[in-house]
This record gives C-alpha cells, structure tokens and sequence, in this order.
C-alpha cells in the first residue's frame, strides 16, 4: 500500500505502510512500503550515515565476506526485499543521521523541527522505511555506511538533534546504543558486584563509565572482552575493577575464570553487550542466584536464556534490553561529553 497525501485518520505508528502481513505493526512486518512520499503525519528525511546494529553487521560480514561491496550488496537486497533494514537472521536494523526534507502538515514534530535541522533517528531500523540509491561507504570497523537515500521518521518516532560540540559519527555510534547506559544507571546500586560481558564495545564501554559513576568506589565492577586489544584498551579507561579476556561462547571457561580472578559471591548484576550469539549461558552462570542479567545484545537468543538457565538450576531474573529509555540520548551523549577516556575511545575508533 503506497502512502498517500491528505490522508483523514492519523496514523502514528505507520500501520498504512505494512505491506506484509497485513496487521501488523512495521518492526515485526517482513516487507514495508518505501515509497518515498511524505504522509501528512510522517517525516522525510535525506539519509546522510546508517549505523548498523553490531549483531546485524557482524552477521552481514559472516555471510558475505568482510568486503565493503560485497556488504553494500547484502545491505541494498535486504532494503530492496523489505523495504528496510531489517536482518531477516538477526531481527535487528540499527539507527541514521540525516537531515529533515519534508514535514508533515499534521505531524506533531512541526512544533519542534524544521526543515533542514540535522537529526539523529532513535527507533531501529528494522521497522524505518528506507530507500538506498547508492552506497557510498563501508566503514567495516565501525558498522558506519554512508549513503544517498531517503527514509521516514513516523509521528512516533523519537528522534535527537544532532548537537555542535561532537563529531556526527561519535553522536550516531553513542545514540545507536544509548539504552544500555540509561538502563544501566537505572539498575546498578552502590555495593554491589557488576559484571559487563563485550565491554570493549560501543555499548559496553558506556556501560562501564554509568556504573562506575552509580558504583563510586563501593562494589566491583568487572569487564569481560573476548580480544586483548579491547582489554588492554579497557584497562587504560580505569573504570573497570578486574578485565577477564574470555570467550563467552564457552559458559564453563568463562565461569572458571571468573571465579579465580574475582572469586565469590558471584555477580549481583550481568550485563550482556555482546554483539555474537552464544553467550547466554556465560551471562547466567556467572550471576548469583536470585541475580539480575540484563540482555541488551540483540544477538540474544531468550529461548537459550530461558531455558538454558532452567537447564544449569540457576534462579536469576533475566531482562531484555530495551533500546529506549525516558533521556536516553541526553544521558549518554552527557556521559560522553564529560567522560575524557570515553569521548577519547569513541573518537579513536
């Protein structure tokens, strides 16, 4: 269904654009209208940058090869085949930043933004229609791909302007994972035992900084990072109380060493950031009974998590990471801002 203009109901969440199956809403739909013309409660928007989610792009360079136009390609058939980013394997898109082209003449975002404002989108991909015209670059380390193309923001959709005291591409990588330390600052209380499986990554790294804030010099707040390099670079940040190099794909080695570089009790909180799947099992057994472990890697398998925790007798609370949060983006842009190792980091990689 092609939207139209001058339509009479509003429609917030854009269900018009659902093509298939008819019903649902754009984020679970597998193929949305990308039609590029502007409904009278939507945003158009002049894609500059896409920021693809790290389980998305890790998968994509898995299955194609770590080549940038062999990624470019998988990236153009999966908009062209849904109308979206939307990973048919990882279920996960990522975020934009581009500039605003058209408002709508009933959309509630005319009392805010302005043709021409400069915007960073904070809903997933995976439910934004969007067009690619031409793939500029493949920015294979950072999941960062510059295009020319077109996408729309729905009346619902959050959205943060792009702010003048930070590199765009530090802003696009900090708001693309902006939920973690939001949540984060939520759930860690003075005292307790943290630990942060993928801390070496965007998410993890903020993770560390908001729980170090919320630790102060109580509790212990431990990193874990598959690579060294990640580790050494932890490190050097000073947030972390212990780093443990592990596989999380291996539970029982992680286990292992976390008991002989930590010792008991095990964690009160895990966070998981890790961008691969497989690591369930490691985030369950390294927290203490009646512990919390909050999944915010959409490489998360909740099927595994749930009954592999039932499979090991472990009584943990498990919850999913929710990518918005009340201030999200002003918490961890603020973060980065006044956080010298973190805006470093960020602007190095």
């Amino acid at each position: 269904m092609t939207a139209e203009r001058g339509m009479e109901m509003a429609d917030p969440y854009g269900l018009r654009r659902v093509i298939e199956p008819q019903g649902s809403m754009p984020q679970p739909a597998w193929k949305i209208d990308h039609t590029m013309v502007c409904g009278d409660d939507e945003i158009l928007i002049d894609v500059d940058v896409l920021n693809i989610d790290a389980a998305s792009f890790a998968q994509i360079k898995e299955e194609v090869g770590a080549d940038e136009a062999k990624v470019a390609g998988k990236m153009q058939e999966i908009v062209t085949e849904r109308g979206k980013h939307h990973n048919p394997v990882t279920g996960s898109g990522g975020m934009l930043i581009g500039r605003v082209a058209e408002i709508g003449s009933h959309s509630s975002k005319q009392r805010d933004l302005h043709v021409g404002d400069r915007i960073a989108t904070l809903v997933s991909l995976s439910l934004t229609p969007l067009l690619i015209n031409r793939v500029k670059k493949v920015d294979l380390a950072t999941a960062q791909v510059e295009i020319e193309g077109q996408a729309i923001l729905f009346d619902s959709g959050l959205y943060v302007k792009m702010p003048e005291d930070l590199p765009d591409l530090v802003t696009l990588a900090v708001c693309d994972v902006c939920g973690a330390p939001a949540q984060t600052a939520r759930l860690v209380k003075p005292g307790q035992t943290v630990a942060v499986l993928g801390a070496g990554g965007k998410a993890g790294t903020l993770v560390l900084a908001q729980a170090r804030r919320n630790l102060g010099n109580s509790g212990r707040l431990i990193a874990l990072e598959y690579a060294e390099s990640s580790a050494a670079e932890i490190r050097a940040m000073g947030y972390a109380d212990e780093v443990i190099v592990a596989d999380a794909r291996n539970p029982v080695k992680t286990l292992t060493l976390f008991e002989q570089q930590v010792g008991l009790p095990l964690a009160d909180l895990t966070i998981n950031c890790v961008s691969v799947a497989g690591t369930e099992l490691a985030s369950i057994m390294i927290t203490k009974d009646r512990g919390l472990v909050y999944f915010f890697s959409m490489a998360t398998s909740f099927t595994t998590a749930a009954l592999g925790a039932e499979g090991v007798g472990k009584d943990v609370d498990m919850m999913i990471g929710n990518g918005y949060a009340h201030g999200h983006a002003e918490l961890a842009l603020d973060l980065v801002r006044s956080e010298q190792a973190l805006l470093t980091l960020f602007q190095n990689k």
